[in-house]
C-alpha cells in the first residue's frame, strides 16, 4: 500500500476531520436525551472548515477523503 505524504495544513486538515468525527460519534454513542446540547459544537466544526480551506480542500471532497483513506486506512 503506498503511503500519503502530507503536507502539514493537509494533515491538520485530516486530523480535524477526525476530531470533529469522534465528537459526532460521542454524542450519539449515549442514551437518547431530549436535552442533549448541539451535536457538534461550533468551535469544533469552525476548526475543521478553517483546516480544510488552508490545505486548499475546500470543495474538493474527492482528494480529501483520498487523502484521509491513505494516511489512516479503514480497518480490515
Amino acid at each position: 500500500m503506498p503511503t500519503a505524504v502530507l503536507t502539514d495544513r493537509e494533515r491538520t486538515a485530516v486530523q480535524a476531520y477526525l476530531r470533529l468525527l469522534h465528537t459526532v460519534r460521542a454524542a450519539f454513542d449515549g442514551p437518547p436525551d431530549a436535552d442533549r446540547p448541539a451535536v457538534v459544537p461550533p468551535a469544533v466544526l469552525a476548526e475543521a472548515e478553517q483546516a480544510l480551506a488552508r490545505a486548499g480542500l475546500t470543495g474538493n471532497e474527492e482528494a480529501f477523503f483520498r487523502l484521509l483513506r491513505e494516511w489512516c486506512p479503514p480497518p480490515a
